[in-house]
């Protein structure tokens, strides 16, 4: 799935990281000897599969479209903060010896992952699909419906959960804890601006509803993930494939393929690095290529040479230090 290359072209992880993973790749599989992207396999089926339950195929149909995050200006990507709130917040943070790893969580998991997972099915009534939202919808012929969309969140936070349960253990509660209140506080806002509920009750009960999916799939996706590629087809299956009965068996091997990905991906980032921000998911157009030995070495070496540059440093502001391992 990762591969060394002279030059590499990584488009799953953002600029910071690419310096990073000079050695590892991913590429459409229309490259020739390339593996296969789960895009590509799902296109491979013959099978005529299509929702099984037409009346709930309706797509969402907002009174009142939301932001990707919130209104806030701070969650803005167009914003700039002020010199002097920057030189202030480094002085607060310098005085009291804030610790960062905590105090990112928020910005990181809460706002930054949060808005990852929810673009990838993301949909709306009369507007283009994305290109991750076509292979969801199109490709495995999922229903457009806000519980799809919920659906398609939740395995994306799963598999962020994965990593995220990796971390020392009061950063990685804290980062899990910060992604699921912006996931239930993001949702209850939809209901009442998108979904037009109108009663508080109803969305109580929606919101119940919506954590009691999240507890079950989180359980069925460790299974498969510490069992067998089986049970994590399963799990996907009775999950984001709804149990349905005529369900393509390619596009639950696809899925199975681009949970690993993404899995194994995440297992070559530092903790400094995932906790940072520094990732991204794999489109489902992409195949993700095994390291090597050597190359896997080569990845640690260089990140380690920058993290250990970037501590040395003492121009390095307080907000942007960090306790947390780059060598792992």
């Amino acid at each position: 799935m990762i591969k060394s290359v002279g030059r590499p072209s990584i488009r799953y992880l953002n600029n910071v990281s690419r310096s990073m993973l000079g050695g590892v790749r991913m590429q459409s599989s229309d490259v020739k000897g390339s593996p296969e992207s789960p895009e590509a396999l799902t296109k491979s089926s013959r099978l005529d599969s299509t929702p099984m339950d037409f009346s709930n195929n309706a797509p969402v149909n907002p009174t009142k479209k939301r932001p990707m995050l919130s209104d806030s200006k701070y969650e803005s990507r167009e914003y700039q903060l002020p010199k002097w709130k920057e030189a202030l917040g480094e002085l607060v943070v310098r005085a009291f010896r804030l610790d960062m790893d905590r105090v990112r969580a928020g910005p990181v998991a809460g706002s930054y992952y949060y808005a990852m997972c929810k673009e990838q099915g993301l949909q709306f009534e009369n507007e283009e699909l994305s290109q991750s939202a076509k292979f969801f919808y199109e490709d495995l012929k999922l229903p457009r419906t806000f519980s799809q969309w919920y659906q398609i969140t939740i395995l994306h936070e799963w598999i962020l959960f994965v990593r995220m349960r990796a971390l020392p253990f009061k950063y990685g509660r804290n980062y899990q804890q910060k992604l699921v209140d912006r996931t239930f506080s993001d949702i209850e806002l939809r209901l009442f601006e998108e979904m037009n509920v109108k009663s508080g009750r109803i969305a109580d009960q929606y919101l119940k509803d919506f954590h009691s999916q999240m507890m079950g799939a989180v359980f069925a996706y460790d299974e498969g993930f510490f069992t067998d590629d089986a049970t994590l087809a399963a799990a996907l299956w009775r999950n984001l494939f709804g149990g349905r009965k005529n369900v393509d068996m390619v596009h639950l091997e696809a899925m199975v393929r681009y949970v690993r990905s993404q899995l194994y991906v995440l297992s070559k980032l530092s903790d400094r690095e995932f906790g940072m921000g520094e990732f991204k998911f794999v489109p489902p157009d992409e195949a993700v290529e095994v390291l090597s030995a050597q190359d896997e070495a080569q990845l640690k070496e260089r990140v380690k040479e920058k993290y250990a540059a970037i501590d040395r440093n003492p121009a390095t502001l307080p907000s942007e230090r960090s306790n947390l391992s780059y060598e792992n």
